[in-house]
């Protein structure tokens, strides 16, 4: 058995998982996150600002100290969307390299769609084909499978930082456009590509889920108990949407439910996910409380 810690650095946020990995499995032990908004520090160059660059650096470095601190035998860093599309990204690997002495990669959004499927399904899709939804700030990845085997992978340019910095929503009425430009982008991505059969499950993983949960079961967000496989039907998706959408930033950071760091772009989360399923013909998902972090030790360690 040993301790290992991965840390995530998404285009929203930097989370860390430690789990204690043996032949068979893994046990989770503690979980950490920071809002960073990586992604807001790229600019119409396509570089990462110096300032966005060190502040999610150290809190990555912050991280593996804790991890260092509570025996971790291991550590493993990996980046998504953000730092894809950055062209100072080896800048951005080497800065965390020397603030945490792990060797950083930068990920494709296929191998993140992969990793998000293996964690949110958390290994056990094998009733039949499963769809999973990973909506990040930068980036949206869809992925179809059943057990372990893949069957279809794609990673979308809209994430709910992106929209939000493209097309502001003040009011419910600001809703349509931003799902009208998710469904675009959804549609000019899978052009071409032919699903054999469009899963009927379908399992939601990200900020966008557990705040989805947490607002439509009237719990803190930091209450974990009740968010795993809570079922959200497409009619509720749109009440809370339109309910959040007209509401201020400062009436919205008021609710127990609504993480503060993610108050100002929930909305155009919510809006990506009701493009994603009316895509793909589904009234229901499902929310899983693991992700990426979850799958990137499942696919590393072989469990």
């Amino acid at each position: 058995m040993q301790k290992v810690a991965v840390i995530g650095i998404g285009s929203n946020s930097v989370r860390m998982l430690i789990a204690e990995v043996e032949e068979d499995g893994f046990r989770r032990l503690t979980r950490d996150r920071e809002g960073t908004r990586l992604f807001a520090g790229l600019d119409a160059d396509g570089n990462l600002s110096q300032e966005s660059m060190e502040k999610t650096a150290a809190a990555a470095e912050r991280m593996a100290v804790s991890a260092g601190k509570i025996g971790c035998n291991a550590l493993h860093i990996f980046a998504t969307s953000a730092s894809r599309d950055a062209r100072n990204g080896e800048m951005f690997l080497r800065l965390l390299r020397e603030k945490t002495g792990a060797e950083p990669e930068i990920i494709s959004g296929e191998e993140e769609a992969v990793l998000s499927f293996l964690g949110a399904t958390d290994g056990a899709a094998k009733n039949g084909p499963c769809g999973v939804i990973d909506i990040g700030g930068g980036s949206t990845e869809l992925v179809i499978g059943q057990g372990t085997e893949i069957d279809f992978a794609a990673s979308c340019q809209m994430g709910a930082v992106r929209l939000f910095r493209l097309l502001p929503i003040s009011k419910k009425e600001d809703m349509p456009a931003v799902e009208d430009m998710a469904g675009k982008i959804l549609r000019e991505r899978l052009k071409g590509v032919s699903l054999s059969a469009v899963p009927k499950t379908w399992i939601g993983t990200g900020g966008t889920f557990t705040a989805l949960a947490a607002l439509s079961r009237g719990v803190h967000w930091t209450d974990r108990t009740f968010m795993q496989g809570t079922r959200l039907e497409i009619s509720r998706v749109r009440e809370i949407g339109e309910k959040l959408a007209g509401m201020t930033p400062e009436e919205r950071l008021r609710l127990e439910g609504l993480q503060p760091s993610r108050a100002d772009i929930v909305v155009h989360g919510i809006c990506i996910l009701l493009a994603v399923m009316k895509h793909m013909g589904t009234d229901t998902v499902l929310v899983s409380e693991y992700g990426n972090l979850d799958g990137y030790i499942r696919k590393y360690y072989q469990l």
